[in-house]
């Protein structure tokens, strides 16, 4: 039987982060006290020191420098496509005029 995997939301982890950042609390002590295995939370240290600001996206989230470059490579992929269309419409009128 295979268990289902715990999801934990954005409150969960920050406050878990913020008793070790900020509390001076041990991660083995937390791990412990919350149930949560010592490697997920040494994980969610790392992503939490790297950006606060926008750490623990969710689900389906993004960031917003990484949701800016998802759009724009899809705009570019757009643009290129409507580049050969062009291309070759002007081919096709070129050789018709002749």
């Amino acid at each position: 039987m295979s268990e289902k995997r715990k999801t934990y939301d954005k409150e969960f982890k920050l406050s878990a982060v913020k008793m070790i950042v900020e509390g001076g609390m041990g991660v083995s002590r937390i791990s412990k006290d919350l149930g949560v295995n010592e490697n997920s939370l040494y994980k969610w240290k790392r992503v939490y020191l790297e950006d606060q600001q926008d750490a623990f996206p969710g689900k389906g989230k993004m960031k917003p420098e990484d949701e800016e470059l998802k759009n724009l490579k899809k705009e570019l992929t757009i643009v290129k496509m409507e580049r050969d269309i062009l291309k070759k419409a002007i081919a096709f009128f070129a050789k018709e005029k002749e």
